[in-house]
Parts: C-alpha cells; structure tokens; sequence
C-alpha cells in the first residue's frame, strides 16, 4: 500500500528524542518520516510497513517513523529563532489525556496529531526529554487556543531533533521559560493552532 509521506533528511550527526513507532526513544537518527495511513488501515506491523517506506526512500541509517490518519500534504510549520516545528493534525477522534478508563480490547487508531521540531544547538539527554513535555504544553495550549475542548488524540505522537553534542553536554534546558525552549513551545504552538483552525 503506498502511503503519502512527509521525509526529513538530517544526516549524520542528529539525534532525536521521539515516540515514535518506529526508532522511537532518544539516539542518534538520519531521518524522520511521518506516513499518512488510510481509513481501515489493515497492517497491523506498521514499523515493518515504514522500514519499508524508508528503503524506497532510500533513507539508511537509523530513523523515527510515524503514522498519521491526517492529510500529511496540508502540514503546518512555523519558525521562530531558528528552531522549527511542523505538524500533522487530524482532529476527528480526541479527548482528554486523563479521561475515564475505557478498555474496548481494540487497537487505538493512529495518531493523528504528529509534532516534528528540529533545533540548531545540541540538547543534553534531559533538555531532550524536557523539549517533548515543553512541545505538547504548547499543543494543548494551541488546541485550548483553537476553541476545542481536548488535550489531543489517543496515539499523538512526537520527534525532537537536535544536533548531537561535539565536545560538550549539550544545552541543559529545554523548558517553556528557558531560551531555546520558549523558542520551541512558540514554533509548535503556532504550527498546531494554524493546523487545528483549519479544522474548526
């Protein structure tokens, strides 16, 4: 099944803080892909799927590969002191993060809402992990923004990408009032509130 499909080519000397289902965690990565799946997606090995949309790219190497339910071709991105985010945003199934239980025993579906940033200064392996809690406060807050009463989807997910460190730990921050952080949560909200209001 061929899938639309959104690629960055970072090269050698990334690394990517990612939820990703494929390449997911923090370590050195070349490439980001982020597939469109269709309605009733029948694959139930989806990093197989994108391992494979990656050959045909021929993208080599270690990845992160996400899936989206959303129109991929109708991204947003937004740019502020170097430090970019782009999103994918499908709204159709969200809700609350802490919503009641519900086990309906099947598959959720895929993610709709998928976040990539990329930086230009290297992150330590915390500022990393701090850059994807400060990435989806600024998702929630562009949703909030966008008039919708929700935290997002079920299975959003998220890739940071930043130089890997070159004789140094790295930026130590990546939190909303820190500089390359304030940066990011700026960048991500607006490529969320741009892509949810076109949904409204």
């Amino acid at each position: 099944m061929h899938l639309h499909h959104l690629v960055w080519r970072l090269g050698p000397g990334w690394r990517v803080c990612s939820s990703a289902v494929l390449g997911g965690g923090i370590g050195p990565r070349g490439w980001i892909l982020n597939a469109q799946v269709p309605g009733g997606y029948p694959r139930t090995d989806p990093d197989r799927h994108l391992a494979e949309i990656a050959a045909a790219e021929h993208l080599t190497g270690p990845g992160a590969g996400l899936m989206t339910a959303a129109d991929v071709t109708a991204y947003t991105v937004a740019v502020d002191g170097e430090v970019t985010a782009t999103a994918t945003c499908g709204l159709g199934v969200r809700g609350w993060a802490a919503a009641p239980a519900e086990d309906t025993g099947a598959l959720p579906r895929p993610g709709t809402v998928n976040i990539v940033v990329v930086l230009p200064v290297p992150l330590c392996d915390a500022a990393l992990v701090n850059a994807v809690a400060t990435a989806t406060e600024a998702k929630v807050q562009a949703l909030l923004d966008a008039g919708l009463d929700c935290s997002g989807t079920p299975t959003d997910s998220i890739c940071v990408a930043s130089p890997a460190p070159d004789g140094g730990p790295g930026e130590p921050f990546a939190g909303p009032r820190s500089r390359w952080g304030g940066r990011l949560a700026r960048a991500v909200h607006a490529a969320v509130l741009e892509g949810a209001l076109r949904q409204s």
